[in-house]
Parts: structure tokens; C-alpha cells; sequence
């Protein structure tokens, strides 16, 4: 069973290098051919930009991967939790990001983004030395600690490169283009993550290995970012007495309200990240149902194969984005082609994502739920710069970090109601339900966001 995942992940490898062979050849063409830009900002302003948010991001997201692969088995093979507390625990994580998160948003936007992905280190690498105590009190602590360094992880990293890119007048060329480099360094951090995990589970005989790991870099990447990294904020501080400051949510919400767009952007992160993180649940499982009884599988193998199916994602989004640049007729960085253009995209990943779901439901083959799950995870890899574009050109700078969070309310509850419903007793079920959100999610997007492209860009505007 190893040698076949060992021969798919040499495949996806050498997959991977003809896409970043085509990638490096479109983007040439681009940049001979492209439409030129007056204000183009200097090309050594960008290289420190990307450098700066991408090794800090690609430490983030590997310490957070280190985790993936064996976050479900360390419950319930090494201590011993039955799949049902398992998922309690999942949930609490879930229920406290989505706590956290508005408030997340909050302090990002007025006391620094740079601050709080500092303190995503230090409270990230504390969930990474409580789970190495097998006591469910100290668990349920972790998965606190876990739950509100997620809700930093997903909002402020970004938060701060679209800030940090406005502050330059970076053109939106520059910034898909870090952005779709940053989906890549994840996916291949990932893939190594993946390696790097099985091998010290393998050295350690112990699951508990790989968070020891995610600790220490966690550790590491708190030093680059003080070091690296320059502080933005969001509009004017508000009252420090305030500690979920109300008044301010009340604005950014004001803000959701005056263009559906926004509602447009929250429903696709809601139903597209929900059901990603319920796969994250399901996938062990499911491929166990489907494998002998007899044999084990090579988790870190699968999960560095789903995770080169993410490079090959983000890949694909490069090669279409160079492609666009180097043929389209108009300024591929006006507000109308991005807008357009992202929005097309959002609903081919969210249908493509559907149709793997409905691939892997309707087999009983371990093998074709593996390659299924693989284009789900080519379809994650598309998704993060797609989204990260649509929120860079549609979110005002002054509220991104706060909205950012919102967002990922309803994304939590949907998350933890489907958790609760028992997934364990109805894994098919639950991607159906998420197949037919993710294709409803695709014809709104197309009827909300290409009817609308037109509108003027919130992200330019600034809060009264």
C-alpha cells in the first residue's frame, strides 16, 4: 500500500515541475507582451514584499501542517478517545474560532496585524505542548488555545499583505502574483510537512512527535516577524474599554450591508472552508472504510499528496493568470477584469469541488477516493488566491481584518453543526449536503459577482 502511495506522490512530484515549467514560460510572455503600466512600482519593492509575507507565511502554514496528518489519529489511537469526543474536540476549536474571531478582527485592525500574528506564535506553540498531555481536561484546553490561534492564522496574515500592498500602491498584478506565490509555497510546505511528519511518527512511535515539531517553528517564525515585518492597522483606535468594541463591528457590518458582494464573499468562504475543514475530518476515515482491514495507511504520504494537489492548484491559477495578462485587451489590473475574472473562477473551483465529492461518495474504491480527494484539495490550492483577490479588491482596508473574522462566524457554526450531527455515523451524507452547498455557492457567485462587476471597488473607499 506504501509503494502505491509512494509511486502517486513521484507522479504529482513531476506533474508539479512541467506546471512550474509552463508557469515560468506564460509569465515571461506576460511581461513581453502584457499591457504596460504607468505607475509600475519598482520591481525591488515587490521582491522585499513577497520575501517579507512569504517566509513568514510559509513558516505560519508548516507548523500548522505538521499537525494535519495526525491530528485525528493522536485522539483516537493514541489516547484512546472515541470518535465521538474526537469530533467534541474538533467542535470546541470550530465553536472558539468562531468566537474569537470577531474579536480577532477587531484588535488586528487597531492594535496592529503584525501583533496578533505574533501572538498567533506563542498561543499556537502552547496548543502544541498541551497536547502532549493525555489528560481530556488539558485537550479541551489546547483545542481553546488552538481554536483562537486558527482565527488569527486565517485573517491577519492576510490581512497585513493586502494592508502593506495598498501602503505601497502596489497594482493588482503584483499582488495576485504574491498571492498566488503564497498559495504555492503553502502547498509545498505542506507536501513537506507531510514527509517530514511521517518520518518522525515513524522515528518516534509516537504521534505526538510532529506537534513538538510545529512548536519549534512556530518559535521561529515569532523572531522573523519581529524582525521582518513593518506594523499596519486599520481605520482610528477605538476605546480600549471596549473589548469585543461593538461600535466597531457595528461599522464593518454596516459596511457588509451596503453592497451584497460582501454577503457573496462570506457565503462562498462559509460553504467552500466549511466543507474543507469537515474533509479535514472525514478523510482518514473514509479512505480506512475503503482500505483492507489488515493494513495501515501511510497518512503522511496521502497527505503530501493531497498537498501537491494544492500546488498544482495554485500552479494552475499562475499559468491562467499570466495567460489572461499577456492576452487580455484591457488592463488586466483594472477593478472590472480582476473582479471578473476571480468570480469565474470562484465558481468553476466551487463546482469542480462538488463533482470530487460526488466521485468519492459514489465509489467503494480506496484508490479512487484517493484520487478524488486529490482534486478536491487541486480545487483548495485554486481557491486561497482566488478568495484572497475578491476580498483585496471588494473589502475596505480600513474593516478587512474585522470582516475577515465575521466571515468566519457562520463558517464555525456551519462547521460545528455539521460535526454534530454525526458525522461519524454519516460521513456520505454530510458531503452530499456540502456537494449541493458548493454548486448553489457557484451559482450565486456567478449571478451576484459577474452581474456586479461593474460596481465601484469598496476596497478603495474609505469608512466615513
Amino acid at each position: 500500500m506504501t509503494t502505491f502511495y509512494q509511486s502517486q506522490l513521484a507522479i504529482l512530484l513531476f506533474t508539479c515541475a512541467i506546471f512550474v515549467l509552463l508557469q515560468r514560460y506564460l509569465l515571461r510572455k506576460a511581461l513581453q507582451h502584457g499591457p504596460r503600466q504607468e505607475h509600475a512600482i519598482g520591481p525591488a519593492v515587490v521582491t522585499k514584499l513577497t520575501r517579507q509575507y512569504l517566509w513568514v507565511y510559509g513558516l505560519a502554514m508548516g507548523a500548522d501542517w505538521l499537525q494535519g496528518p495526525y491530528v485525528y489519529s493522536i485522539y483516537q489511537e493514541q489516547y484512546g478517545l472515541s470518535e465521538r469526543m474526537v469530533a467534541l474536540l474538533f467542535v470546541l476549536g470550530f465553536l472558539t474560532a468562531g468566537v474569537a474571531a470577531p474579536a480577532v478582527g477587531v484588535w488586528a485592525d487597531q492594535y496592529g496585524r503584525k501583533r496578533m500574528c505574533m501572538i498567533f506564535c506563542v498561543t499556537y506553540s502552547c496548543a502544541c505542548a498541551i497536547i502532549q498531555i493525555p489528560s481530556l481536561p488539558v485537550l479541551f484546553l489546547g483545542r481553546l488555545l488552538g481554536g483562537f490561534s486558527t482565527a488569527i492564522l486565517f485573517s491577519c496574515f492576510e490581512s497585513w499583505l493586502v494592508s502593506s500592498a495598498n501602503i505601497l500602491s502596489l497594482p493588482s498584478r503584483d499582488l495576485s502574483t504574491i498571492l498566488g506565490h503564497a498559495s504555492f509555497v503553502n502547498s509545498i510546505t505542506a507536501t513537506a510537512a507531510g514527509v517530514l511528519s511521517n518520518k518522525l511518527v515513524e522515528y518516534s512511535s509516537s504521534y505526538s512527535s510532529p506537534f513538538l515539531a510545529s512548536g519549534a517553528l512556530l518559535l521561529l517564525n515569532l523572531v522573523v516577524i519581529w524582525a521582518s515585518w513593518n506594523e499596519n492597522h486599520g481605520g482610528a483606535s477605538a476605546s480600549v474599554q471596549e473589548l469585543f468594541n461593538v461600535r466597531r463591528l457595528s461599522k464593518a457590518w454596516s459596511v457588509v450591508c451596503s453592497d451584497r458582494r460582501l454577503f457573496v464573499l462570506g457565503l462562498i468562504q462559509t460553504c467552500f472552508e466549511g466543507s474543507m475543514y469537515i474533509f479535514v475530518f472525514l478523510w482518514v476515515p473514509f479512505l480506512q472504510e475503503a482500505a483492507p482491514s489488515d493494513q495501515t495507511l501511510p497518512l503522511g504520504y496521502i497527505f503530501s499528496c493531497f498537498m501537491l494537489s494544492m500546488t498544482l492548484g495554485a500552479l494552475l491559477y499562475n499559468c491562467i493568470i499570466s495567460f489572461s495578462h499577456s492576452t487580455s485587451p484591457t488592463d488586466p489590473s483594472s477593478h472590472d477584469h480582476t473582479v471578473t475574472l476571480h468570480a469565474k473562477f470562484s465558481s468553476a473551483v466551487c463546482t469542480a469541488s462538488a463533482l470530487a465529492f460526488v466521485l468519492s461518495i459514489s465509489t467503494e474504491s480506496e484508490h479512487k477516493r484517493f484520487w478524488s480527494f486529490c482534486a478536491f484539495e487541486a480545487c483548495v490550492g485554486m481557491y486561497y488566491p482566488v478568495q484572497g483577490m475578491l476580498r483585496g479588491k471588494l473589502v475596505p482596508d480600513e474593516h478587512r481584518a474585522t470582516l475577515s473574522s465575521l466571515f468566519r462566524v457562520p463558517l464555525n457554526v456551519f462547521v460545528v453543526v455539521s460535526l454534530m450531527a454525526g458525522v461519524a455515523s454519516a460521513r456520505h451524507f454530510v458531503l452530499v449536503v456540502c456537494a449541493i452547498l458548493l454548486l448553489l455557492t457557484a451559482l450565486v457567485t456567478a449571478a451576484s459577482l459577474l452581474g456586479r462587476a461593474k460596481s465601484p471597488p469598496l476596497a478603495s473607499q474609505r469608512a466615513q
